[in-house]
């Protein structure tokens, strides 16, 4: 079996679990498992080194090593996600002109000795100097692994937005070629993929004779552009007008969606999800996977995935063949995708150990280093005398054997229990230790005799008070005047109250949300007022009706956005037709795409329920 490289734009690392099929699982390993890839490389993962949580870096099975912003918050980012049991890198860096330094070292990577480098950095006099060069490696871009089969490059091209950053981006496209032509002229072979924000071809987008019409600019205008002139030149079959630019004579990569695809209209990775151009599919092919010459003939398959949802980009991916030719030997795709020794003719030698792990790896990070399990993040397990407390055993070891203690590693901060977390689920309670004050800290559940316990929610639900609403239940159940002594426990079920099923859920988030302090300086409710939970029912009911929507020209209900474009409507919300913009990209009259409907939802007098 091959191996295959899926290169997406999740435009958030956690965005695809609120979209089938991700959401069934919500775990990375069974995305990359529906994805049937053994090479990930993600882009806009919009996160920091602080974000970073067990279930991203600890993937069973998986390696990973991540390019954050330096300096920008939820911003950029790429990772690259490897299969330990398929294919293992020799060498990983992070940057394209290699200005970084590997992690606990203050030594730049193109300045490392030659057996630690990839090589192939832009030499004084190759780039063009439009962009700093530690500002171009500081955004999170780019992350580049070494395996002996060839260089992977998994990248994130900047946008051409509003035109402020064309420099920039300008500077990034060039060093990103320079790159690419110095590893190839080193004899390396290449491939480079993800989301590169640049348009190829008129095949790659939608509608671009009648927009350029409206621009009043020619398709030779267009693609003369410098980010699609210099990405054509990289490129085989691409198109150039006039004399190709110095050092650039030659293309060297290949575009292996159009290699196997070559004259497939509307084949788009991106679309705009603020129009919802989607189902229309208007929109462009601006991810790619690209190969040097060298091994063009390596690949069996390569190909978008337009209907896995989760982004507003798809994944696009390539497979190697099982077995290629290398300079006209037969050779296993496994044998030279990890270091000697690990596989021979495709079968497995040896397997994967943590000492493969290479400096960038995102295991190593301290606060993933050397862990025990996913628990240890979560739970500090306390170290209490044997006379006090009984031995507790790890899930993992021998039950007749005395635990260990849990200490962190060298490089790793303590875990600490979050505040959040209920402090029933931990292993032990805490033992006792003096506070200020001659005051100690008790177990979980204990109640100190010098102090008033916290109430919980169990004691809000279970146990009678005289003191005001201090729950969303207390204004569906009706107050007794008896004294808290003599009243019976309720025991009611919330759903059984005037038929409102899940009230106990919105009960549970009211009462979150209510303090300490909040419920301690309530008012008490005078003895003779009584509730009406029928009454109370019918109140609710009016306030919460269903909203009344306008209809469009289909007879559809209108749904409702607001206006975010700044000027004097902004903040002003609208209705307008729901369904996606058609193949035109404007709102069109009796067709089955988004009709003319536009209704300011200050003018809109029939929004109060019947």
């Amino acid at each position: 079996m091959g191996v295959r490289i899926t290169s997406w734009n999740v435009n958030g690392i956690r965005n695809p679990f609120g979209y089938q099929p991700w959401r069934e699982k919500r775990t990375f390993e069974a995305m990359f498992d529906i994805l049937e890839a053994d090479i990930v490389v993600m882009q806009e993962t919009k996160i920091q080194r602080k974000d970073l949580q067990d279930d991203m870096v600890l993937v069973p099975g998986w390696d990973v090593y991540f390019s954050l912003p330096k300096h920008k918050k939820g911003y950029a980012g790429v990772a690259i996600y490897t299969r330990n049991s398929v294919c293992m890198p020799i060498r990983a860096e992070e940057g394209i002109i290699g200005v970084l330094c590997p992690p606990n070292s203050s030594t730049k990577f193109r300045d490392l000795s030659p057996d630690q480098q990839i090589g192939g950095y832009p030499r004084p006099g190759q780039l063009a100097g439009l962009a700093d060069e530690v500002a171009l490696d500081s955004e999170g871009r780019c992350v580049i692994l070494e395996f002996p089969a060839f260089v992977l490059i998994g990248t994130y091209s900047p946008a051409n937005s509003d035109g402020t950053r064309d420099d920039f981006r300008l500077g990034f496209l060039d060093a990103l070629d320079v790159r690419i032509r110095n590893l190839i002229a080193m004899g390396k072979r290449v491939v480079l993929t993800g989301d590169l924000n640049v348009i190829r071809s008129s095949l790659d987008t939608s509608n671009l004779i009648e927009r350029l019409r409206k621009e009043g600019m020619t398709i030779e205008d267009f693609f003369s552009a410098p980010s699609r002139r210099l990405f054509n030149q990289l490129v085989f079959e691409g198109h150039v007008r006039g004399l190709r630019d110095e050092n650039r004579e030659e293309a060297v990569l290949w575009d292996l969606g159009r290699l196997f695809h070559p004259t497939r209209e509307g084949m788009f990775t991106c679309w705009d999800t603020k129009k919802n151009t989607r189902p229309a599919n208007v929109g462009s092919r601006i991810d790619y996977v690209l190969c040097s010459n060298d091994m063009k003939a390596w690949f069996e398959d390569a190909n978008i995935q337009e209907g896995l949802m989760g982004s507003d980009h798809c994944p696009v991916y390539a497979t190697l063949k099982d077995i290629v030719n290398i300079d006209g030997k037969e050779v296993h795709i496994r044998d030279i995708m990890n270091p000697p020794g690990v596989f021979k003719d495709g079968v497995r030698l040896r397997d994967w150990t943590t000492k493969d792990l290479l400096p960038l790896s995102a295991k190593l990070i301290p606060e993933f280093d050397r862990r025990r399990s996913i628990k240890d993040m979560f739970f500090k397990k306390p170290v209490a005398p044997k006379s006090t407390l009984p031995p507790v055993s790890e899930s993992s070891g021998n039950p007749s054997q005395e635990p260990a203690k849990i200490e962190p590693s060298a490089n790793e901060e303590p875990a600490s229990t979050p505040a959040s977390q209920p402090e029933s689920v931990t292993s032990a309670p805490s033992p006792a230790k003096p506070r200020a004050g001659g005051l100690k800290r008790t177990p979980s559940g204990v109640t100190s005799a010098n102090r008033p316990q916290k109430k919980t929610k169990a004691t809000l639900t279970k146990e009678p008070s005289s003191k005001g609403q201090s729950s969303l239940m207390g204004f569906f159940k009706p107050k007794t005047t008896a004294s808290p002594s003599t009243t019976p426990e309720m025991k009611e079920d919330p759903k059984s109250i005037g038929g409102l099923d899940g009230i106990s859920d919105v009960e549970a988030s009211i009462e979150s949300s209510i303090t300490d302090e909040a419920k301690d300086t309530s008012e008490p409710v005078s003895p003779g007022r009584v509730f009406d939970p029928i009454e109370s029912k019918e109140s609710w009911s009016k306030l919460l009706g269903k909203r009344v929507m306008p209809r469009c020209e289909h007879g559809e209900d209108c749904i409702s956005l607001v206006t975010k474009k700044p000027g004097v409507n902004r903040g002003r919300s609208f209705f307008i037709c729901p369904r996606p913009i058609g193949p035109s990209g404007e709102k069109e009259k009796g067709t089955q795409w988004r009709c003319g409907t536009f209704i300011w939802s200050s003018d809109w007098n029939g929004s109060q329920a019947g």
